[in-house]
């Protein structure tokens, strides 16, 4: 036991009406929404390197945290898991998600790199067997160290790519040895800066046979959740080849593993590709490879990746809606790839910052789950289509060019517009929210 969380109690669930800033207003996790408890719909995350990992900075100012687990040993690494997993039980989360690089010290070389992460993925074996709570996703951290700045699978160097392929190997062990229910890929440096030093076309070989890699390990070893790509469009990088979720499935066509892979989408990233974070669900979801969320936010008046816990209920509830509308989670989840500000400074704005987030959440969820289960917006958007359902109308989907004409012709079409009725449909979602 550590004393970093040591005046603050376990959150439990105690209604709208309490003024205990220490408790959940609105979600309880054995409440059942849509035949399912509200703790299995939404699956909730802790991120590792933002809330143990990261030190306050930003881009224009560094470290403003001061944590007694800041260090390069094994011990502090160890002290950084203590409070990690002391922090999942106050808060009654069921998962946790982390990079290799946020749990152990880098070794002089890649030998002694592996050897910390054994060592403290036995440790956080030992604490999940105590705790309850599991694994939603590991990853490898292949952008923060300078041989990644030309990127990992799509580098120029060969060697770079060796490493790359070695780490991911030894993370995917250890995310298989805790039981996790995901693999995460996240390409934060797959791009380029200027076409003037960058081959499309062998970049694009590269990271298609990086990931081939990737599925056939997964297999070999036996490991049973799901791969899982993360959508960026930039920052750091000028273009990265991960953009959004139609890219991801262009490239995963474009190298036939489109029945191997699924996406795990951030609103953050969402939004930096120009896209809405409900665009990206509804996408994944009509594609069939919608698998897990990040939930955050970013401020609207910066221009890069803020990661800020999620506050705005009417967004969540049309995240949420398209995430029941394609079936729900499975082995994906809602991981919190959320961070403090700088100027927050003390363990119980750690809490308090997840404990709003989820309260959002379970708001959204309900509000989406009322709307679904009334069907009035799945009803207005069904007659909005409705006459492609007689057969007349079927049959031109598989008709030729001349043959419509014809029918124009003859039948004297002469349409004439027909009414959205969008701001029906937006008084009708708002009675939800």
């Amino acid at each position: 036991m550590t004393d970093f969380f040591a005046n603050i109690p376990q959150l439990k669930y105690e209604g709208p009406e309490t003024d205990n800033d220490f408790a959940y207003r609105h979600y309880n996790p054995d409440e059942i929404v849509m035949g399912k408890r509200m703790e299995d719909h939404l699956r909730f995350a802790v991120a590792y390197w933002h809330s143990f990992a990261w030190e306050g900075g930003d881009p224009f100012g560094g470290r403003t945290f001061d944590r007694p687990w800041y260090g390069e040993g094994m011990q502090q690494a160890k002290m950084k898991a203590d409070v990690a997993f002391e922090m999942f039980d106050r808060l009654g989360v069921p998962f946790f998600c982390f990079h290799d690089e946020d749990v152990r010290p880098a070794g002089a070389d890649f030998a002694e790199t592996t050897r910390n992460l054994e060592e403290i993925v036995d440790y956080f074996g030992e604490k999940m067997e105590s705790s309850g709570t599991k694994l939603l996703w590991g990853t490898a951290n292949l952008f923060t160290h300078r041989r990644f700045m030309s990127g990992a699978a799509t580098n120029p160097d060969p060697e770079v790519f060796a490493w790359s392929a070695a780490t991911v190997k030894t993370c995917m062990d250890a995310t298989h040895k805790l039981g996790g229910a995901n693999y995460v890929l996240w390409g934060g440096r797959e791009g380029y800066e200027t076409l003037l030093n960058t081959d499309l076309t062998r970049e694009a070989e590269q990271a298609g046979a990086f990931l081939s890699m990737v599925i056939d390990y997964k297999h070999k070893i036996g490991f049973k959740g799901q791969i899982l790509i993360e959508p960026k469009p930039q920052e750091p990088s000028k273009h990265q080849y991960d953009y959004d979720v139609a890219t991801i499935y262009g490239f995963l066509k474009r190298f036939g593993l489109e029945n191997e892979v699924k996406l795990n989408i951030e609103q953050g990233h969402a939004i930096l590709a120009g896209h809405s974070f409900e665009h990206e669900l509804a996408l994944a979801g009509s594609l069939g490879i919608l698998g897990s969320i990040d939930m955050n936010r970013n401020d609207y008046q910066s221009g890069w990746d803020t990661d800020q816990f999620p506050n705005n209920v009417p967004e969540v509830a049309l995240a949420y809606y398209e995430v029941l509308k394609a079936g729900g989670f499975t082995t994906g989840g809602t991981n919190f790839d959320a961070k403090l500000r700088r100027q927050s400074l003390d363990a119980e704005d750690l809490i308090l910052g997840h404990a709003g987030g989820m309260d959002v959440c379970a708001r959204g969820l309900k509000a989406a789950a009322a709307l679904l289960e009334d069907g009035g917006l799945e009803a207005a958007r069904d007659a909005r289509y409705a006459d492609w359902d007689k057969p007349e109308n079927k049959a031109m989907l598989h008709s030729d060019l001349a043959s419509i004409e014809a029918r124009v012709r003859d039948q004297g079409l002469n349409p004439e517009p027909r009414s959205g009725r969008q701001e029906r449909l937006e008084n009708l979602w708002n009675r939800y929210l």
